[in-house]
């Protein structure tokens, strides 16, 4: 494959991530213009109402684990080991990233989003091990 293909899931994820960025202004905004939380508030991190403090969350969550996928999808291409298989389980990683950020904005409800952040966990370690064995074979 090695073209530009594994990119695309790196590029979604960034999606999700400027996305929950202006999910995060538009709602401390309200909350602001609501009169429920002063605007200096925020530049000293007092007291982050619950609306707001869920997607602040979830957005420092993209920097975690994340993280890991952005490397893996450059060592995978630099490798030339961007195959199907890989690009399969990148789309499945950034569809897991999504889902689990609909849930931690909206419900947070941890009997769903456990689950959706595990099998994210499991398909960037296999991620990681196509790659070691695709060098180790090569």
């Amino acid at each position: 494959m090695t073209g530009y293909q594994i990119f695309w899931p790196l590029l979604a994820h960034v999606a999700l991530v400027y996305g929950l960025y202006a999910l995060l202004g538009m709602r401390r905004a309200r909350m602001v213009r609501a009169g429920s939380i002063a605007k200096s508030d925020y530049r000293e991190n007092r007291g982050e109402p619950a609306e707001s403090l869920v997607v602040k969350n979830c957005l420092a969550n993209q920097f975690e684990l994340p993280v890991l996928f952005h490397a893996c999808c450059v060592l995978l291409y630099v490798t030339e080991a961007d195959n199907l298989v890989a690009l399969v389980l990148a789309w499945a990683f950034v569809a897991l990233r999504y889902a689990h950020a609909v849930i931690h904005v909206t419900s947070n409800d941890l009997r769903y989003r456990s689950p959706i952040f595990a099998a994210g966990y499991l398909v960037l370690a296999a991620m990681w091990v196509w790659l070691a064995m695709w060098m180790a074979m090569g």
